[in-house]
């Protein structure tokens, strides 16, 4: 374990959490954030909040609610359906979210003598989000660090790995049945395997099955 202090972007969903463990097994201090911004399904920052009590890490929530004003989507506004349409970004997709918490948790990460920040984007099942890419991420890594001139390390272990082998991760981290159980993935605010028609909840499915089928075929050979 290093002896180094991680903040983890954390919102109580299947990746997040995936991290969380991730980071509490490399990190000999880890806390998380949580950001507030107006979303659809306020259970998402009670969960978190009862995640991290659970695992007795210290959770901040910052009041991101500038950016459901300025960003109109289908997680902040019931109005908005959930959709994606070919050649278009999904209507999930918030402007500037991953931009702007990835900025405040450096920010928070800084105060708290974090070099670390955790989240987990992830290019092989991202759904087209640009803020998600690797290249954004490393180069939103050195504007930080020119910015604040701190050597900030933004840690990403989700990036390539695809759903089935998250869940693999979780696995590895024994965490699998704490993240299948207790975590929001859905975009309808159900904990758990979700509502299991919005995107959100088939993309975890269909990782779970995939997973799961692989677990299988491992025990009987």
């Amino acid at each position: 374990m290093k002896k180094e202090k991680a903040v983890v972007v954390f919102s109580g969903g299947q990746d997040s959490t995936t991290c969380l463990f991730w980071a509490m097994e490399r990190f000999s201090e880890v806390e998380a954030v949580t950001f507030n911004y107006g979303q659809r399904h306020k259970l998402e920052l009670e969960c978190a909040a009862e995640i991290a009590k659970e695992l007795n890490i210290k959770h901040h929530i910052l009041d991101m609610s500038l950016l459901n004003q300025l960003a109109p989507n289908a997680l902040t506004r019931d109005d908005i359906a959930i959709e994606q349409k070919e050649g278009e970004l999904p209507t999930t997709f918030v402007d500037g979210r991953n931009l702007l918490f990835l900025t405040f948790a450096a920010v928070l990460a800084k105060q708290l003598g974090a070099k670390h920040i955790v989240t987990g984007v992830c290019e092989t099942d991202f759904s087209g989000y640009p803020d998600c890419r690797d290249i954004f991420v490393k180069s939103l890594n050195v504007t930080l660090n020119l910015s604040m001139d701190y050597p900030f390390v933004i840690d990403t272990p989700l990036m390539w790995l695809n759903k089935a082998e998250t869940w693999e991760l979780a696995e590895t981290l024994g965490a699998f049945e704490f993240v299948r159980e207790r975590t929001l993935t859905c975009y309808n605010g159900i904990i758990a395997d979700g509502c299991g028609d919005c995107p959100a909840c088939v993309l975890r499915r269909n990782g779970l099955d995939e997973y799961l089928v692989k677990r299988d075929q491992g025990v009987k050979q």
